[in-house]
Order: C-alpha cells, then structure tokens, then sequence
C-alpha cells in the first residue's frame, strides 16, 4: 500500500527537565518549503531495513512477522518454522525457490498478544513516524508538526522480503521505481500539463536497506553472474536517483550477522526465538557478514581468513551445518523424510548462499564514484560501544572481545566503509564509497532516526539544500574523499 505525504518529518516531545536539550521548531523552519507544490521536487522512497517489512501468507491471510500471538507463524512450531524460512532445494537457483509468503507494508511496530492482552514492540514503529513514511503519517497523532498542504504525491515506502537476497530485492525495487515513476508522471501531467515529466527519486534507507540501494545504485537490478564473477559496474540505478541518505548501514557488515545465523535471535522477551537453521535459510543474512580482510572474527584465537568458506562452517558446526539443528530442517523440509537427504539440501542451500555473498560483498566492495548528478548521504551513530572482534567457541558461542565506536550494532567503520580497518592507516578515510556528506549522532540503531539532529538535517537535505546543476550551488570540496 502506498499513501501520500510532503516531507519526511518526526516530533519529540519536549522533556519537563529544566536540562532538556532545546528542539528545533521545524514548522517554522521548513514550514514553507514543506508547503511548497513544485513539479521539480523528487518523490522521496523509503526503504526499511532487516526485518523492517510485514510479511503474510497470501493464500490464507495468516502473518508471518509483524503480528506475534494469535494465528501467527511462531518461530518456535513446526508449522511456524516452514512458514517463516525460505524454501530449499538441492541445485534450484534462490530467485526459483518461492513460497505464499510476501511483504504486505513497512513494518510501524510488531503487535504482539500475550496472555489475551495486546501489547507493542516498538522497534520500528520510531524509524517510521520519524520518516513520516505514507499511510504512517499521523501515527498517534504525532506527526502534525507541519502543515503539509493537500494533495501531496511524492512520498512512498518500500515493503520486500528481506528474507530474500538484497540482489533479488534490488531487481524488484527497480521494477517499483518503475510503477512508482509513472504514477508521479500521471500526477504531474494532470496537475501542472507536464508530459512525460523527468522524474529522479530520493532515497531513505535504513541499516539493510541502505546496502541493498548501494547495489541498485551500481548493478540496477542486474544478477550475480552464474561462475561467481562479478556484474558489470553500469551505475545502472543510478538513473533513477539523485540523492540517497543511508540510515546506519553495515556497508562492512557486522559480528551479530554471524551471532544470528550461529545461534537464532531472539527479537524481544514474549517473542520466541528464531531456530539458526530457520534463518540460515535467509541469503540476505550471509550478505550482512563482517568483511574477512577486517579479522572480525577468530577462531581458536585465530583471526578467520575466509569467513564464506563452506568448509570452515562444515567443520565448526555453523549454522545449517550444526547437528543440533536435525529438528528445524525435518520442521521446514516436511516432504523430505531422510534425514541424510534433509541434511544434504541444507549444506547444498549453505554453500550457495555463502558463495552468492562472497560475490555479492565484492561487487559492493569495488572503489567506485557515482555518475554527476547522484549523491551519496551518510547518517551514523558513534557512540555506542560495538562488537568489533568476536571470538567462537564450540558449540557456537561468541565471546566479543573487541569493541569500537558505533550504534550499537553497526561500527562506524562499517557505515563509513572504512578500509583502515585493513591496513595501512592513514588520517584521512580511505573508502571505496565516495560520501557526499556525512552526520555522525549519539543514539544507538534504532534510535538515531528519534534524534532532533537526525530530523533537522534530513529534512534540510531533502528540502533546502541545491542539488545538482543548481544554479547557485557552489562545488563541493573533495580532498577529503
């Protein structure tokens, strides 16, 4: 579903503190250019991150995440299990392996029901009222800060799979730029006599979301190649975007990736926990691990020189590989009775999505500059203590015993791209993505988009500042790119 608003806003209630942090009266500064109709101002795309998306069975209506008690696919059931992994099959393709379940809409807050009594977790719920992100609007009341105007028409959000891989996700994103492209077209037509008007979007990725754009800016929709090399460098989605701002993204991955697929997830404390072998089925989750060449990960206190080594998960006892996991695969292979058989499309399943993240991390890693006119935003926390460097114990425990500044989930590092963390060190950074600009907050990961600093400076760049071939824009220094 996608509904319509003007700006991408948020509001903070003010604290009673005699020591609260004064807040930007953002109707009185953007409030004007929020109202502004302008057939030239670029329809905004949300685009949410890992689990960030409601997803359904669309033959009997049940949720698979997103509403948590109920008729919902509980993590924790055999019936629940099949419903919530991807399907396998020894040699099938991953974009062949489909099943019922789909994305329904961006994910505002998990509902959850425990013992008859509704309650909320709220994960996404702030990420979405401080985008302001379509049908989201208003959420509570709490997003009437700015009178938008009527008739608004340029703000739509993203719902996928992200189950799926970000290369599948990214092919269908460009189909939707596609949809979306023309029905902005139509609005302009109709509301200004403008035909076939030149339509660019702008970007708001989340975590995920934000390396799943990365690669629809290079590749477009473009597959990986079959033999593992890697797809021509076309800057292909480059042409449908101008500017793209990337919301806490693990561009270099990140050590809970790893912790995940290891060991499960538990989401929150009335939500059961994700079997590994559950998400060990999800492509996307291999394509969120710490790049090797940073030594993130050790193991009998070596650092682990090929982390998409099929064989080292084989011998580990990693994942789909872990014996332990014997129950989820005859739980999500029901029509498989042996278990050998069961076993043998689990490692087949294991050992592609390893090699389709190997390539998918490599084509995201080459040093590249986006074509004139497309700019890269940057908006990160610093200031958490995050896990940098983990050590693994049998069976499957991990012991951090590094940290760095971050979100809490994401390093800076990784958002940045930061290659010192390889070698050689130098003082200024050294990345393959050239940042346009950048903002560093004080908020863990899902509370930097509830940040003032946040709001202010993501309206002001989707709202105030010159793109480019403005004619009063003035070049950007690059020396420090």
């Amino acid at each position: 579903m996608r509904s319509s608003v003007l700006v991408l806003a948020v509001v903070w209630v003010a604290g009673c503190s005699p020591w609260a942090a004064p807040e930007p009266d953002l109707s009185a500064i953007y409030g004007r250019a929020a109202r502004h109709a302008s057939p030239l101002r670029n329809p905004v795309v949300v685009i949410p991150g890992l689990t960030g998306s409601r997803l359904e069975d669309r033959v009997t209506g049940r949720p698979v995440w997103g509403t948590i008690g109920g008729d919902w696919a509980s993590g924790d059931d055999p019936e629940g299990m099949r419903l919530s992994a991807l399907p396998m099959a020894e040699g099938v393709p991953f974009a062949e392996l489909r099943d019922e379940v789909e994305a329904v809409g961006v994910l505002d807050r998990v509902e959850i029901k425990f013992l008859g009594l509704p309650l909320e977790f709220k994960a996404y719920h702030h990420i979405l009222e401080a985008l302001g992100v379509g049908g989201y609007r208003d959420i509570d009341g709490a997003l009437d800060v700015l009178d938008y105007g009527e008739g608004h028409f340029t703000c739509f959000q993203f719902p996928y799979d992200w189950r799926r891989s970000n290369v599948e996700t990214a092919r269908r994103f460009e189909e939707f730029l596609a949809e979306t492209r023309l029905q902005v077209q139509a609005e302009i037509e109709a509301r200004y006599g403008i035909a076939d008007a030149e339509v660019k979007f702008d970007l708001v990725a989340h975590s995920m979301g934000a390396v799943m754009a990365r690669y629809f800016l290079r590749y477009g929709g473009a597959p990986l190649p079959e033999d593992g090399s890697l797809p021509p460098l076309t800057w292909a989605g480059a042409e449908w975007v101008e500017r793209a701002v990337m919301v806490a993204p693990p561009n270099a991955g990140a050590v809970g990736a790893l912790e995940q697929l290891l060991n499960g997830r538990k989401f929150a404390p009335l939500i059961p926990r994700y079997r590994a072998a559950v998400l060990g089925t999800y492509p996307s989750g291999y394509e969120l691990l710490p790049r090797s060449r940073f030594g993130s990960v050790r193991v009998d206190g070596e650092a682990v020189a090929d982390l998409f080594d099929v064989e080292l998960w084989q011998r580990e006892g990693w994942g789909l590989a872990d014996p332990r996991e014997a129950d989820v695969l005859e739980a999500i292979l029901p029509q498989v009775p042996e278990p050998e058989v069961r076993r043998r499309i689990a490692l087949d399943h294991l050992r592609r999505s390893l090699d389709s993240a190997r390539a998918f991390t490599e084509a995201l890693d080459r040093p590249a500059r986006p074509p004139a006119g497309v700019e890269l935003l940057l908006i990160a926390g610093d200031a958490e203590a995050t896990a940098r460097t983990v050590e693994v114990t049998r069976p499957s425990e991990l012991k951090t015993v590094a940290y760095g500044p971050g979100d809490g989930k994401v390093l800076r590092s990784s958002a940045l791209m930061d290659e010192r963390e390889a070698g050689p060190w130098s003082p200024r950074l050294i990345s393959p993505i050239h940042w346009e600009d950048t903002l560093f907050l004080f908020e863990s990961h899902l509370r930097i988009t509830k940040d003032a600093a946040f709001t202010d400076n993501l309206l002001y760049w989707l709202l105030e500042e010159p793109r480019p071939g403005d004619p009063m824009r003035l070049p950007r220094d690059d020396s420090r790119h």
